[in-house]
């Protein structure tokens, strides 16, 4: 019978680099276009307020992930401070918008491979499943695998974007750095949520915690390290892209005369002709698969934590005796992937899962809060948050406000996946769990109760 521990095999540098992995992909190489023609050149500025009202989740998830340090990530530490109904919302919702990221990523880098190899656009959808095969094959096999493939990668992209950089200083168009806004704050604030999704990968590493050595360090210093380092290439990769491509092709070079789907690319012409697109253009597809890779090793660890807490079937807990992975709980996620490839318009289902991430993003910042208030006694992190509460509660109303920026559809689509993720837990889970979280704790305070303990962060 196969068993439930997993292995800790990630160091610092592959924790770091799974991190980086997950966001180093369409926020770089398919978003700076999309954004450019909601805000022109003040895009730049929206990819640092994004990080801005990212920052404060990342530093509450360090901390929760230090006290718990454990797979599931935000489902777990959203289900230990606001209960089971909130964790399953989180749980799935999570584990959508990561799957739904991963399928666009490997749709995405249809456009780039397009660029360099002579295929159709029917055989790139077939290229993006074998693809899809490769990643969830390397998920089973095992997270030290996965993590040190992962390391690789992203390193050598990292080199390629910095000497894409540092190339552009010397040939940019510098008369295309003004004017710096051409559609106000309303433009730069909608721009800051249309590429608030390229953070999303920076927490991601917390639901594969329980696989981290030494959680208690290298866990905040992989976060909030990754987040520091991609904050800084964004602006300067950004940057870089809007002095080299023209403008008009950055805002119609798209399908249908939408804005561009490869701008890298449409800068790399002006770098080394014919041959630097395709250059960029395959460390575009390096990277947007191992931004795939990152996403199913972390979405995969979602059934799995809720499985153990018996608000999924207890198959998906599953560990591979000879891998030391979530075998079925990967499976599972591979399927969906497949589908969504094969048969979904990822592209445009990718902003119901941004709108999705902001949520959870606010909502992680009222959990640190409801852990500090109910004062649980297993609740002993390593990390604490700087800022507290001021850091929370700013995190919580900016996210609330680009959520709002993100237009009906998104938002009726986020609203939808609660309704789903609730009606699981009604059918399911509800029958199989008593935990009420810390908040829980707080309200039997208040009312003068003894606490039962179920609010404890260890698992039942």
């Amino acid at each position: 019978m196969a068993g439930h521990d997993l292995d800790r095999s990630l160091g610092l540098y592959p924790t770091m680099m799974i991190s980086m992995g997950a966001m180093i992909g369409s926020g770089i190489f398919v978003l700076p276009a999309l954004g450019y023609k909601k805000a022109g050149l003040a895009v730049i500025l929206a990819y640092v307020l994004a990080a801005l009202v990212v920052l404060p989740a990342a530093l509450s998830k360090a901390e929760m992930a230090t006290a718990m340090p454990e797979s599931g990530g935000t489902y777990l530490y959203i289900d230990r401070a606001l209960g089971p109904l909130f964790g399953t919302i989180a749980g799935v919702g999570a584990w959508f918008s990561l799957v739904f990221k991963s399928s666009f990523a490997l749709v995405g880098l249809g456009a780039y491979l397009l660029l360099f190899a002579p295929l159709s656009q029917g055989a790139v959808v077939y290229v993006a499943l074998a693809l899809a095969v490769f990643v969830v094959a390397l998920n089973i096999s095992g997270t030290k695998m996965s993590g040190q493939i992962q390391a690789v990668i992203v390193t050598l992209v990292v080199a390629g974007l910095l000497a894409y950089v540092v190339n552009a200083g010397f040939v940019a168009d510098t008369g295309r750095y003004t004017p710096f806004t051409t559609d106000g704050s309303g433009g730069v604030i909608t721009a800051a949520a249309f590429v608030f999704v390229s953070y999303a990968g920076v927490t991601k590493i917390a639901s594969v915690a329980e696989e981290v050595k030494d959680p208690g360090k290298n866990l905040p210093r992989a976060m909030l390290g990754s987040m520091a380092v991609m904050t800084v290439l964004y602006v300067a990769v950004v940057g870089a892209i809007i002095g080299l491509a023209d403008p008009e092709v950055l805002k119609t070079g798209g399908p249908d005369g939408t804005a561009s789907l490869t701008p890298m690319a449409d800068g790399a012409g002006a770098l080394l002709g014919g041959f630097g697109v395709v250059v960029i253009s395959v460390i575009a597809v390096i990277a947007l698969t191992s931004m795939a890779n990152a996403g199913v090793l972390s979405s995969s660890r979602f059934p799995l934590a809720m499985s153990r807490d018996r608000l999924l079937p207890p198959a998906l807990q599953t560990i591979d005796e000879r891998f030391k992975t979530p075998r079925n709980s990967v499976l599972l996620t591979g399927v969906v992937l497949l589908l969504l490839i094969a048969f979904v318009p990822v592209i445009e289902l990718a902003k119901l899962a941004s709108a999705f991430q902001i949520l959870v993003f606010s909502i992680i910042n009222v959990s640190l809060i409801a852990f500090r208030e109910a004062d649980v006694p297993s609740y002993e992190p390593e990390f604490t948050a700087p800022g507290y509460p001021f850091v929370q509660l700013f995190g919580f109303l900016a996210g609330l406000g680009l959520l709002t920026q993100m237009g009906t559809v998104p938002i009726l689509g986020a609203a939808g996946i609660i309704a789903g993720s609730a009606l699981v837990y009604l059918v399911y889970g509800r029958s199989r769990t008593d935990r009420t979280g810390a908040v829980g704790s707080i309200l039997r305070a208040r009312r003068g109760e003894e606490d039962d303990g179920i609010a404890s962060t260890e698992p039942e």
